[in-house]
């Protein structure tokens, strides 16, 4: 059975909200990544419990999708002080407030507006406990993601860039930029670092990192070889998410929703245009209910699974 070092604290979350890793020490408390907004105030409960009285110093977030990053606010006015770094290529949009660029409109989710202190760099290091944690690049899910990884104690904090079962969906492919490159080099990376642990975003914490690295290359080739597949993909955790979200929702309000979200517009034209929008759209929904992830009831949909 894995044991973390006392150090290091994994919160394993559901579905919306991102996982969330507490680093601390004497000296110092560094949260990576904040979950949902909908979730905030038990992210607060969540870190506090594992501070144990201790004020929260750092919050780092691996990349600005709203399930990693939603949190932010709360946190902020419950530790006031808080150094808050994000990775730099976002920095600008979040000085600005620009919620399109930053995703969270055209994926048609929410982030509370949070205040930037700082940004941290590829390359950038930190310690805590005497461990010295590294932060490298890792585009592909996102341009500016970051993964962290303690060499000496062989952990990885991988974000989205790696789960026990694939990776996140690569999101700029949508936007017309071949990415699916970058995922490859970035899991090309996480094998030379030989993680002993990887602790992701999403699900549980795993040691078997060539069994999971071997998944994520035949998931990635499956969706070079047939990019429409991909899209539906992308198309599907999206609507999901939102049914997680709202959990039940006339059909006719959540296709409403769906009509503004450019990223759907994006894959829709660019992969589905044979069909209209709207039995495309319709066709996801009865595909998410095969899967057991939705059930169509009368004129709503509910989220299921």
């Amino acid at each position: 059975m894995l044991h973390l070092p006392p150090s290091v604290s994994f919160i394993e979350r559901g579905w919306l909200s991102s996982n969330n890793i507490v680093l601390q020490d004497e000296a110092k408390a560094v949260l990576i990544d904040s979950g949902y907004w909908t979730h905030a105030e038990q992210t607060h409960a969540l870190v506090a419990h594992h501070l144990v009285g201790k004020p929260l110093q750092t919050l780092i977030n691996t990349h600005l999708h709203s399930d990693h990053c939603g949190g932010n606010a709360l946190l902020q006015n419950a530790y006031p002080g808080l150094e808050l770094l994000v990775p730099p290529g976002h920095a600008a949009y979040v000085e600005n407030w620009d919620p399109k660029a930053l995703s969270f409109t055209p994926t048609g989710q929410h982030c509370p507006k949070f205040r930037l202190t700082g940004v941290i760099q590829p390359g950038a290091k930190f310690i805590v406990n005497g461990a010295e944690w590294q932060c490298h690049a890792a585009p592909g899910h996102d341009p500016n993601a970051l993964i962290i990884f303690n060499a000496q104690d062989g952990i990885l904090i991988s974000a989205d860039a790696l789960w026990e079962n694939g990776f996140g969906a690569v999101f700029p492919e949508i936007e017309g930029f071949e990415a699916f490159d970058e995922v490859e080099a970035t899991l090309q990376m996480i094998e030379e670092l030989k993680p002993r642990c990887v602790l992701p975003g999403h699900g549980g914490i795993f040691e078997d990192v060539p069994a999971a690295l071997t998944r994520a290359r035949s998931r990635l080739a499956q969706f070079r070889a047939a990019p429409d597949k991909h899209a539906s993909h992308l198309a599907k955790v999206l609507l999901k998410f939102k049914l997680l979200e709202l959990q039940r929702v006339s059909y006719t309000e959540f296709y409403a929703w769906s009509e503004d979200l450019s990223y759907l517009r994006l894959a829709h034209k660019e992969y589905a245009g044979a069909v209209t929008y709207k039995n495309w759209i319709r066709d996801l929904c009865l595909g998410l209910e095969k899967s057991g992830a939705c059930a169509m009831d009368g004129d709503f949909i509910c989220n299921a699974g």
